[in-house]
């Protein structure tokens, strides 16, 4: 017997800052709509495209290409940080994406973000609940940061990790082979706000504790820079060199960010960050007079598809197909969370969780993930960390000797609701 097709549409919208692995959640999303008889419309620029009634209609992009998306960086449909407030706060444009989505016969509203967007989905689901629209919504991990609740790791984390640790054993080298005539410290800047996660997946690059990283600073320890610089002397005496990760988001004893870069606040409150390893490099410089250079990787570290994680890519398309496979089982306010089961073997699988569990939490590094002097990470840090950065992930190469990316057509589809005025 031929099972029935689902009623109405699916709409998918990409939230926050993307990962070298979104498009491979929205190709996982695509591809088993398409399997089920579902057509799926994409929001441009995330949840700001809802409310302007911008969408594409995805149908109209090939299998080639939705199968190219899997492997090509950034957001393929635009993303934007764009905060919802509370329902009562907000409530017009709350009213104003429900029209949208009764307007195209959607009855399915996928928000692939972090923990804000967690928190709007689950926010929808309940207008839609007190309007009595039949609407699941389900909220699809992503964040390079790797810290939502629940969780084991988020899609997006794995590749970014992997980044780190490869970028910092590279660089590594480098100052080790110039070290007796040249640079002393190197200071790399990692993201991370208020979880040191990526921070800590640099401690992949070195098995022990003469090896680089020799000294990491997290966001869930304060900042002392005496003993910093002190630490920095130690090594440099000891190994001849010294390469610092330091996550963006380290702070003093009094909460106040080591680096603040002064550009006021964004859609979600946060403080712009950046230029903590130049703070870093020059405290350095300037009290020990080693020869200092700094990076910053920035959006590097999240777009680096070249070299991201098997597993992580894997783990991508698996949410993105779980989000609908959950939608069209009527289930709603959830969202598909990895489990793990093991770790030696590595072996994971996708579970349902309510989005209220998710949304507007933070998961930071537990205690017994860094070492007792702060500066590095422990043994079980390193089993949780290294599964994530296993494997390489296929992707095609052209002529050129450059990666071949899809760009989408991206057709909009035909507006049916007066201008939006918010």
């Amino acid at each position: 017997m031929a099972r029935a097709k689902p009623e109405g549409t699916l709409l998918y919208a990409q939230s926050g800052g993307v990962t070298a692995v979104i498009n491979a959640t929205a190709a996982g999303v695509i591809a088993e709509a398409r399997a089920r008889g579902v057509k799926v419309l994409a929001a441009r620029n995330g949840i700001l495209g809802a409310l302007r009634e911008e969408l594409v209609d995805t149908s109209k992009e090939s299998a080639a290409a939705i199968a190219g998306l899997a492997s090509t960086p950034g957001g393929a449909f635009g993303s934007c940080r764009y905060k919802l407030k509370s329902l009562e706060d907000d409530r017009a444009r709350y009213e104003r994406l429900l029209e949208v989505l009764r307007a195209h016969d959607v009855r399915y509203f996928l928000y692939n973000g972090g923990n804000d967007s967690a928190d709007t989905a689950w926010k929808v689901s309940q207008l839609a609940k007190e309007f009595d629209y039949p609407l699941a919504c389900i909220g699809v991990p992503k964040t390079i940061d790797n810290d939502l609740a629940v969780t084991d790791t988020c899609p997006g984390f794995g590749s970014a990790a992997k980044y780190t640790a490869v970028s910092v054993r590279e660089a590594a080298l480098d100052v080790a082979a110039m070290a007796e005539t040249s640079t002393k410290v190197f200071v790399y800047e990692a993201m991370g706000r208020h979880a040191g996660w990526l921070a800590a997946a640099a401690g992949l690059a070195g098995k022990n504790p003469d090896e680089a990283p020799q000294i990491i600073l997290f966001p869930e320890r304060a900042y002392d820079e005496a003993a910093f610089l002190a630490q920095v002397e130690k090594v440099v005496k000891k190994v001849g060199w010294c390469v610092v990760v330091a996550s963006e988001g380290i702070r003093d004893k009094d909460g106040k960010f080591v680096a603040d870069a002064g550009g006021g606040t964004d859609a979600f409150g946060h403080t712009q960050l950046g230029g903590v390893s130049s703070y870093l490099a020059g405290k350095v410089k300037d009290a020990l007079g080693y020869k200092v250079h700094w990076t910053l990787p920035d959006y590097l570290q999240r777009s680096a598809r070249h070299i991201a994680s098997k597993t992580d890519w894997e783990q991508a398309q698996a949410v993105g197909k779980a989000a609908v496979q959950y939608a069209l089982k009527g289930q709603n306010a959830v969202m598909p969370v990895i489990v793990r089961s093991s770790s030696a073997p590595y072996r994971w699988k996708i579970e349902p969780a309510p989005l209220h569990k998710v949304a507007n939490h933070e998961k930071t590094m537990p205690a017994g993930f860094i070492r007792k002097d702060g500066f590095g990470i422990t043994a079980r840090a390193r089993e949780y960390l290294e599964p994530l950065i296993r494997g390489e992930a296929p992707l095609a190469y052209g002529r050129d000797g450059l990666p071949k990316y899809v760009t989408l057509k991206n057709t909009p589809v035909k507006k049916k609701l007066p201008a939006w005025e918010g």
